[in-house]
Order: structure tokens, then sequence, then C-alpha cells
């Protein structure tokens, strides 16, 4: 064999196989602690296995009798896992809405060039601080505030503005604004952050070629800004998406785990761990928790498919043109 061979092999040596050694832990944890688990979810959602008084029941293969169980009607009608889904949905629609809004102005305004706002490290601590603190704590400060003794009722009753005290946990549209107000507290400050991220990895001479070709502020955000920021505006919006879903801390305390008033605050993760925690019914619990990661896979892949189709990216559009000009040239 010539030098120039064995030169021409030690040179096309590939190093790719240790890329798959440093990720290798994240696999081996993702594998025992996630993905086994679900596959275990998944597999006792099909068995009856539950516990009658000291007496454990199962587990008794049923098949699909857990999910049947699921979506029948109750002696009232109805179909308590839709309620439920529908309670979650709309008390994390009432947080999220406000939340992407406001942090959406918020990271423009302080990311803004022309504004060149001074002290965005210490606006940044104070706008995420409410996420340090714990749901479960969040929420008891809320009971407190909220309650007939608490403040907010002594601060209306002496100001005239109420005669007597307000229960303001016997009112859903109460309730669920409490909970709403509380999710939004806590995730508008994460969401601004991650969102002015994107903004400042735009290319600020993209800004200044809108402003020079005439485009005022408004067209230069959703002509330029937004339609670059919608990779990370989508991944915000479906991670707090899974974890609106997945909403159980705040009005699991704030209702003392019922849901007041009458269910209406009720979340599915709620409904999970009813059986979990009252009749221990693990088949059913497995049945409900499968349907909810469904429901968040649907869910997650209607906005990553909407909002993908929605907006393009300004920049690589006529590289597109320019690539179809030259097929058809072709």
């Amino acid at each position: 064999m010539s030098l120039d061979n064995r030169g021409r092999r030690k040179s096309s040596i590939s190093y790719a196989k240790w890329g798959y050694f440093f990720i290798l832990p994240f696999f081996i944890v993702y594998i025992l602690f996630t993905l086994v688990p679900q596959v275990l979810t998944i597999y006792n959602s099909f068995f009856t296995n539950y516990m009658d008084g000291l007496k454990h029941v199962g587990p008794e293969f049923v098949g699909l009798k857990n999910y049947v169980s699921l979506f029948t009607p109750n002696k009232q009608g109805s179909i308590l896992i839709l309620k439920y889904a529908g309670n979650t949905m709309l008390l994390w629609l009432l947080g999220a809405i406000p939340q992407f809004v406001i942090a959406l102005l918020l990271a423009v305004f302080f990311t803004s060039y022309r504004l060149n706002i001074k002290g965005q490290g210490f606006f940044k601590t104070v706008i995420y601080m409410p996420n340090l603190i714990m749901a479960s704590a969040f929420s008891m400060l809320f009971f407190t505030l909220f309650s007939k003794v608490g403040p907010v009722n002594q601060v209306l009753q002496q100001t005239g503005l109420a005669d007597k005290a307000i229960d303001f946990f016997a009112y859903k549209g109460t309730v669920r604004g409490l909970i709403a107000l509380m999710n939004f507290l806590m995730w508008f400050g994460n969401t601004t952050i991650v969102l002015m991220a994107g903004i400042m990895g735009i290319d600020q001479s993209l800004f200044e070629a809108a402003t020079i070709d005439g485009a005022n502020a408004v067209k230069v955000f959703f002509k330029v800004t937004l339609p670059l920021l919608m990779p990370i505006f989508v991944y915000c919006l479906i991670t707090a998406m899974i974890g609106g879903i997945q909403m159980f801390d705040v009005p699991q305390v704030l209702t003392n785990r019922l849901g007041m008033p009458n269910r209406t605050s009720f979340t599915l993760v709620m409904y999970l761990n009813n059986y979990l925690s009252t009749s221990k019914n693990y088949g059913m619990s497995g049945a409900v928790s499968v349907i909810i990661f469904i429901i968040t896979g649907i869910l997650g892949g209607i906005v990553y498919r909407f909002l993908s189709a929605q907006y393009k990216d300004p920049v690589d559009k006529p590289r597109r043109a320019r690539r179809a000009k030259k097929g058809e040239d072709k």
C-alpha cells in the first residue's frame, strides 16, 4: 500500500461516533424514565387494576372497556372527560391569550433598536420572578387574598364598594378568572424572555432595510419580525399548550381539590389524580393518561401545521422563487 493511500485513509476517518457517545446518556435517561413508563401506562390501560378496601382487584384484561367507560354518559347525561377537557382548554386559553399578547409586545419593546431600552437585565429579572414561585404557594397566596376574610374583601368593604364579603369561590367566572390570572402571571415572563432571545437572533440589517424602504413599526412587525420569529413562537405556544393541558396544581390548591363551583374548574389531570388517589384504579387512570397524550399530540400537530403554513420566511421566499424559476428554465 502506498503512502498516498495511507494518508487518504487516515484523513477519511470519521469522528461522528463520538457525537452518538455524548448523547447516549440522554437516550438512556429518556428510555428508562419516559418511554418505559409511557409504554407501561398504555399497557395498564387495558386492564382492571384497583384497590377495594384492603382487597386488590386485578389485574384483569378488559380490552377497551376502560375507554368505553370514560366516554359513557353518567346519570346526568354528561361525559365527564369531555367536560373536564373543555374546562382545561378554557382555563388555558383565558391565561394564554393575554400571556402571549403581552409577552410579544414586551419582547418587541425591549429589543427595539430605535428605543434602545436600558437596563434590560433588570427588567428580565423582574418579569421572570413570578415564575420562580411554586404554583402551590402562588395558589395559597391568592386563596388567602380572595377569601371572605382576606385583604381584598376588607378593602372592598372599607371603601364602600361592597356591603358584605364576596365569596369569590362561589362563582365560576371569578374562580376561572383567578386561575387564568395566576397562570398568566407565572408564565408571561418566561415567554417574554424566550421571544426576546428569538428577536435578538434576527439580523438587524433586515429591520434597517425595511425602515429605509419606508415601512413603519407595524409593517416591520408583521412583515419581518413575526414571520422570522414564528419558529420560536410556535415552540412557545406548543410547550405552553402542553403545560396547559397538564394544568393541575393551581386549580387543585385554589379550589381545595373540588374544582368548585360545581366542578367548573376541574381539569383533566385533576380527573386523573382522582382515580389515582381516591379509587386507586390504575387501569382507568392509565386510560385517562392515554387520552390526554392523544389530545396533546393532535392539538400540537394542528397548531404546528396551521402556524407553519400561515407564515413563511420572508428572506427565504426570493430563494424559493429563484429555485422555481431555474426549474422552469430547465
